[in-house]
């Protein structure tokens, strides 16, 4: 038969609660230790970041904006009248001259009008001369009614000299002296009157064939703007360069003052950028600029800035100094860096996603040796295209991410492998 260990029970007992006096101290341990350690950092592939290093020195503050090439010189040709496009004879690419005949245009009213102002010309150059022939015969029955009064006088004055002679000889009575007398004055008043007469008709004669004349004139004018319409509808281009684009199609139908097709002299280009309206208050004239036509630089200078904003953008054109790279031509694409202003020794790094000038930010430090990098409030001064230049927060040789990591805006730190 056993006998029961009361001795027994108690070890086993002892044993068991250090069991679970040991199992919770160890518990507790591993507890403060994980406090204590913090969550684990977030790793970050170095392949997938920007990383810049701070730099301390000049930096150049720039304003970049696309845009294109276009010629300084062109031409838009637009219809002189309503007509219907019958042909196109050149298309755009070619060179052309002045005279080259881009497109001919039909328009049946316009080749009527201009039959029926020459014939309205025709009209009045005979009214004309039929004026003048008219009034040419009336002047020479003036002229012949002077010529008359001017002989009679003449022989009235010959008799009158006579009677004179006579009558102071007593040979002829001094009535018939004194009739004499009053018909050579009647004739003289005569002969006086018929000049004046003539010269009221050559007055008149002025005017009259004035008149006639002036009509004619119009009728004239009229036939030029006829024949100018008659003439525009073979549309040529004005201007020697290259046909730049043609806006119409065979068969179409044009109002007048419509655009045709336009010219350019593509020796001579400028580049026209569109500046984001919220960088162009820091645009002046005679800015200098890098013209990039991604086949080559060229430099330039501002030379006119848009008063206005149109879709958000200010137009500002470019004069290009110096030999285009091979390739450039009108409506290429093109990237502008405008250099508004040169900052000497300030501190700058390349400039972070989103970053606005002045603005507050924060950004990772990396250091080198733990691969660990923290993040640490930066104070950004001017913004430039792709450098921004450090107030506060960073020093010169500082490496810092400046790619986006708003994936870990929860971390203060982060591993870079």
């Amino acid at each position: 038969m056993d006998i029961a260990n009361p001795q027994f029970r108690i070890r086993r007992r002892r044993r068991l609660q250090w069991s679970i006096g040991g199992g919770v101290a160890a518990l507790v341990a591993i507890v403060v230790l994980i406090v204590r350690l913090g969550p684990a950092l977030p790793v970050a592939e170095r392949g997938s970041l920007w990383i810049d290093t701070v730099q301390q020195g000049r930096m150049l503050r720039e304003v970049r904006a696309t845009g294109t090439l276009v010629p300084r010189s062109t031409r838009w040709v637009a219809a002189a009248t309503a007509a219907q496009v019958e042909q196109i004879l050149v298309w755009p690419g070619a060179r052309v001259q002045p005279d080259t005949v881009l497109m001919t245009l039909a328009n049946p009213e316009v080749e009527d009008a201009l039959r029926n102002a020459q014939a309205q010309v025709a009209a009045a150059k005979a009214e004309v001369a039929a004026k003048r022939a008219e009034l040419q015969s009336q002047l020479l029955d003036e002229r012949s009614a002077q010529a008359q009064a001017a002989s009679d006088f003449a022989s009235a004055k010959v008799k009158a000299d006579a009677d004179a002679k006579a009558a102071a000889l007593h040979l002829i009575p001094d009535v018939q002296f004194r009739q004499g007398q009053i018909a050579l004055k009647q004739l003289a008043t005569r002969r006086d009157i018929e000049q004046q007469r003539v010269a009221a008709f050559a007055g008149n004669m002025r005017a009259q064939l004035d008149a006639v004349e002036a009509r004619l004139m119009q009728q004239q004018s009229n036939l030029q703007l006829r024949q100018r319409q008659a003439d525009a509808l073979r549309v040529k281009a004005g201007i020697a360069g290259v046909l730049q684009e043609v806006a119409v199609q065979e068969g179409a139908q044009v109002a007048e003052g419509a655009n045709l097709a336009r010219v350019a002299r593509p020796d001579v280009l400028i580049a026209r950028l569109q500046v984001p309206e919220v960088q162009a208050k820091d645009v002046a004239l005679g800015m200098p600029v890098n013209v990039d036509t991604h086949n080559g630089t060229v430099d330039g200078t501002v030379e006119r800035i848009d008063p206005a904003v149109r879709d958000g953008s200010v137009q500002v054109d470019v004069r290009l100094a110096g030999t285009l790279p091979p390739g450039a031509r009108p409506d290429l694409s093109v990237d502008g860096r405008i250099r508004v202003a040169t900052l000497d020794n300030v501190l700058s790094v390349g400039r972070p996603a989103s970053a606005r000038a002045g603005a507050d930010i924060t950004l990772f430090r990396l250091d080198p040796s733990s691969g660990v990098a923290t993040r640490v409030p930066v104070r950004l001064g001017a913004a430039s295209v792709d450098r921004v230049e450090i107030r506060r927060g960073l020093k010169a040789g500082d490496q810092v991410i400046l790619s986006d990591t708003s994936q870990w805006d929860r971390y203060d730190k982060i591993r870079v492998k």
